[in-house]
């Protein structure tokens, strides 16, 4: 998998981007080369499509990007379907767990508490504040000379408020209250529950979690009582039985979706866990159909 918020910072040359400590905003219209691809971010973002579609698969299911969509995707990873007919064009902005709650504790009423469900994408309501938002960093992203950091600083603050300042964001709302008051190892059960199907390495989990990779194994020993590998092999092996057995996806598409590099890799680990092979769960699944 690769880092698309790393790819956008170390890509100078193929992604003209504005940042302010670890925020950033850019336009985005470099393609994938595969018809899917695989993609995690360390931070949250946000994205506003101007032109073109894209589907993000996640854990919790699957969401259709076209013109106009606005969603907020929390940090983690997806798996990216593209369609090659079509040109597209996305507005991106990055930004960290820590940067929404110093904007959040700013705001002259606070936000209350809700027991509303958040999956990993949140649909954003695409108001006239929101369009006009995105256009006004257009004269700024095109401009010879980069704006001054206190007024970048203004604009990523002036997003986050807008969003939290409506209502209608039930959903992006909840998770905003999540982060200002949930502890870390909830936030760490997310991370882990969220993008366990993922060929994330442990680096990348740590990261995901803000944690170094010592201070994740540790954390994570004391939430699940076992070793992060072991979890993670019996999770996805879990998961792949799941989707044979329910979704009629093939061997390779059930070894891809639940975080294994190769299909021979998977094959092996299935049978030494299960005992039987994932093909033979497949076709007992195709005659019960």
């Amino acid at each position: 998998m690769y880092n698309l918020n790393q790819y956008i910072v170390d890509t100078p040359s193929r992604c003209h981007r504005l940042s302010c400590g670890d925020a950033l905003f850019t336009v985005y219209d470099c393609r994938i080369e595969n018809k899917l691809a695989d993609l995690w971010s360390h931070n949250n973002y946000i994205i506003y499509v101007a032109e073109g579609r894209k589907i993000w698969h996640t854990s919790q299911g699957s969401y259709d990007l076209q013109p106009g969509s606005c969603v907020f995707i929390r940090r983690g990873a997806s798996i990216v379907e593209q369609f090659f007919d079509t040109h597209f064009c996305f507005y991106l902005f990055f930004v960290s767990d820590k940067f929404i709650c110093e904007v959040l504790k700013t705001k002259s009423t606070p936000l209350h508490k809700s027991e509303k469900k958040y999956e990993p994408v949140i649909p954003i309501e695409s108001s006239e504040a929101v369009h006009s938002f995105f256009k006004s960093m257009l004269p700024y992203f095109n401009a010879t000379d980069a704006p001054d950091q206190s007024l970048l600083q203004l604009k990523f603050t002036e997003l986050i408020l807008t969003l939290a300042d409506n209502k209608a964001n039930k959903e992006l709302l909840c998770y905003f209250c999540y982060l200002l008051h949930a502890p870390k190892t909830v936030s760490l059960q997310a991370v882990m529950e969220d993008n366990f199907c993922f060929n994330l390495k442990m680096e990348d989990f740590a990261r995901l979690s803000y944690r170094s990779l010592s201070a994740f194994k540790r954390d994570f020993v004391q939430l699940y009582q076992t070793s992060p590998g072991k979890w993670l092999m019996e999770k996805r092996l879990a998961h792949a039985k799941h989707l044979l057995a329910m979704t009629g996806k093939t061997v390779g598409d059930a070894a891809f979706e639940s975080g294994f590099e190769s299909s021979s890799h998977f094959s092996r680990a299935f049978s030494r866990h299960f005992g039987v092979s994932p093909s033979s769960i497949k076709k007992e699944a195709n005659i019960l159909s």
